[in-house]
């Protein structure tokens, strides 16, 4: 399953500067990991942007985890 999640974000250093986004979009997996720590929930997304669905943002979630799990690190709080 995660497999199939994390093949919705995408690298592609003419969008957003390399960044990674959900399906070659203008969304940041970052933008949208803000939202959900700021309270947000999967609804708010979708509501706020409707061309988004939950498996969008939860591969979002799930590219963090695989971040965190290959990192290992959380950076100290700004």
């Amino acid at each position: 399953m995660e497999t199939n999640l994390l093949s919705r974000i995408t690298l592609n250093p003419a969008v957003c500067h390399g960044k990674p986004t959900i399906r070659n979009t203008r969304y940041m997996v970052e933008s949208i990991l803000e939202y959900l720590a700021g309270g947000d929930t999967i609804s708010d997304l979708i509501k706020s942007f409707p061309d988004l669905n939950e498996s969008d943002i939860l591969a979002c979630i799930a590219y963090a985890n695989r971040v965190m799990k290959m990192k290992g690190a959380i950076p100290e709080a700004e």
